[in-house]
């Protein structure tokens, strides 16, 4: 019996040719409809089958092969399309290789019969079980485009006005569509295409399945709506279940109860511990990580808590011939991490077992021949005490009655005793494991059912949860535009506020008062101050006030200044630049040969006002006239030493010659 439990909630349609062939006549189907308790037949037409999934919207329809419903890969990709959106295709025999369905159903327990019926019964009986791969063409993400509902051709009045009523018609619907997508708490990206009047089209990526959106596919006047699933490249397989391999656990059992899980090449698959889960609980946890053959322990003998895990799996078990040290169960698990010692404990008892049973593992492992499970046949040697090889002449048995049955087809079975023959082999098959089946099944019955009442109030915390991380993720969001919104705000108060003080200070200037000069300010002139004679103070000084041609600069500290700063201030022409501290000679010969003006600022009489100051224009006049005697005694200085070179040069050609 197959320990996956079901997660249905609605019927499962189990589905096999009946008559005729998919690729040529219209076949009919044995169809069988599965609630987990009830179980209905019919025969339908393929296009009765199609009718009635769309009707009942079952939540699989399951067959031993998809392409019973399908010709070739793309009708099957239109037949996917074409599903209800809570329904899936389930291959109950497996992926791209796929199993005899006997073989299937003879592993989980489920009863079979080479009839149509019987096939289509015990595909849904899998399907129902978790048994088997979902096959899709299909991503979660949906596209849902709203266009226009028609050309935007004269329709009868006004083109211009025809045309920007359809425009206007889609960017409305747009707008719903975007609205209902928020209000669901849906991710999605939007891709729209002005028009004139509006939108020639808005698509948008919903990272959802189609029966998640609150839109549906409608057409209505000027607009239509589409919803289309992403394809996939080609066709994916996902199992309905997790594989759960052969494995070897380790169970520390007390107050709190540790379990380990250890693959049957020796690896740590995965160690747990719990203060407050009951047995059910533990069950649960290990069915979902794999199938024990070995239940081991670290004491001896093996405490009953121990035993009742084996006897649940029907698995072997293992104790230790006296109780482990400590310290070999920490040499043991040094190279594997576990959070306390019952982990270690139950991790140690785990491994010791593997170490018991390697050479065992490895003698079966030798003696399989390509192809065959060996878990399978690993299981049933361990765990059940048959020979290896008992098991693969009960393999090949089963291969060669499997091919009797797929070579022969019913119409072929006109002879009694192959009749007779083949209907014994299959009942001593099945009946060979109806007794063991029939005394697991009273105890897993309740197991299944409190598990099933777990997973749906899983799956309910899950889907809150989903909800609630759309609706945190959606208001971050909105946090972040609103906080950068904020952020470009301040920047541009800042701006506007210097842009004030600028101004302010021009005011004062304007209207101030000075107390040693007369009301009528007629004898003043504004100084532009600059703190250092660098580029960067000059230019901040230019940003703050603007230095303009004839403008009056008053230089704080005048030392340092190079060639390109010299040239910088030179560029402005200032009327006349009063400095404190000596220029650089660099500096001086720029300004002189630009016929700028300089003079010391201790000759002005200057009266700051916040950044800006105010000079007599009489003393400015001063400054400027003391620099133009200096410029001409400077000038005929430097035409005397021209002339001192000159007659040097002269003399030193004279006495060469």
């Amino acid at each position: 019996m197959s320990t996956r439990t079901s997660a249905l909630d609605a019927v499962v349609f189990g589905v096999d040719v009946q008559s005729g062939d998919v690729r040529g006549d219209a076949p009919s189907y044995a169809l069988v409809r599965y609630d987990g308790e009830e179980v209905r037949r019919d025969v339908v037409s393929h296009r009765k089958l199609r009718r009635l999934i769309d009707d009942e919207e079952p939540a699989i329809v399951a067959t031993d092969n998809m392409y019973e419903l399908a010709a070739d890969k793309d009708q099957l990709i239109h037949f996917l399309g074409s599903l209800p959106s809570g329904t899936k295709l389930v291959q109950v025999t497996g992926a791209e290789q796929p199993e005899p369905l006997s073989r299937v159903a003879k592993r989980h327990g489920i009863p079979y019969g080479k009839q149509p019926m019987k096939e289509a019964e015990a595909a849904a009986r899998l399907a129902a079980h978790n048994v088997g791969y979902e096959v899709s063409a299909f991503t979660d993400t949906t596209e849902v485009k709203v266009a226009r509902g028609r050309s935007t051709g004269s329709g009868g009045w006004s083109e211009d006005r025809y045309t920007r009523r359809i425009h206007g018609s889609v960017k409305r619907r747009a707008r719903e569509v975007e609205s209902e997508l928020e209000e669901a708490n849906l991710a999605y990206e939007t891709d729209t295409r002005e028009a004139y009047g509006g939108y020639a089209n808005a698509i948008f990526t919903v990272e959802a399945k189609p029966s998640e959106i609150p839109v549906s596919r409608n057409r209505s006047g000027d607009v239509r709506v589409e919803i289309e699933r992403e394809r996939r490249d080609g066709i994916e397989f996902r199992p309905l279940a997790k594989r759960r391999d052969h494995v070897i656990v380790g169970i520390d059992p007390g107050t709190t109860t540790a379990v380990a899980i250890v693959g049957l090449e020796g690896e740590v698959l995965d160690v747990w511990s719990s203060r407050t889960s009951d047995t059910a609980e533990v069950i649960e946890w290990i069915v979902e990580r794999g199938r024990p053959i070995v239940v081991a322990a670290d004491v001896t003998p093996m405490p009953e808590t121990v035993e009742k895990f084996r006897r649940s799996f029907d698995a072997a078990g293992w104790a230790p011939e006296t109780d482990l040290p400590v310290d070999e169960k920490q040499h043991r698990t040094r190279e594997h991490p576990y959070e306390n010692d019952h982990q270690r404990d139950a991790m140690a008892a785990a491994l010791y077992a593997f170490d018991a049973r390697e050479d065992q593992f490895e003698r079966i492992a030798r003696k399989l021949p390509p192809g065959v499970d060996r878990g399978e046949v690993t299981a049933r040697v361990v765990a059940g005490e048959e020979s290896v090889e008992a098991v693969l002449a009960d393999l090949e048995d089963d291969d060669e009655s499997e091919t009797d049955e797929t070579e022969h087809q019913p119409r072929e079975l006109t002879e009694e005793e192959k009749r007779i023959k083949d209907l014994k082999r299959q009942v001593e098959r099945l009946q060979s494991h109806v007794d063991t089946l029939e005394d697991r099944l009273e105890q897993k019955d309740d197991r299944i059912d409190d598990l099933e009442s777990e997973l749906e109030a899983a799956r309910r915390k899950e889907r809150k949860e989903v909800r609630k991380d759309r609706e945190v993720t959606r208001y971050r969001r909105k946090a972040e535009r609103l906080e950068y919104e904020r952020d470009e705000a301040r920047e541009e108060v800042e701006e506007l506020e210097k842009k004030v003080e600028r101004m302010k200070a021009l005011w004062k200037l304007d209207h101030s008062n000075f107390s040693d000069v007369s009301a009528k300010k007629e004898g003043l002139v504004p100084v532009k101050v600059v703190e250092k004679f660098t580029k960067g103070a000059i230019r901040e000084a230019d940003e703050q006030y603007g230095i303009a041609p004839g403008d009056v600069v008053y230089l704080r500290d005048a030392s340092g200044a190079g060639r390109s700063t010299a040239e910088l201030l030179a560029d402005f022409e200032p009327r006349v630049i009063l400095k404190d501290g000596g220029l650089s000679e660099i500096a001086d010969e720029i300004l002189f040969d630009e016929e700028i003006p300089v003079g010391p600022a201790d000759d002005v009489a200057m009266q700051e006002v916040d950044e800006l100051a105010v000079a007599r224009e009489d003393d400015v006049e001063a400054v400027i006239d003391d620099w133009h005697e200096r410029a001409r005694d400077r000038r005929l200085d430097r035409k005397a030493e021209m002339v001192d070179q000159l007659i040097s040069e002269h003399r030193a050609g004279n006495n060469e010659v």
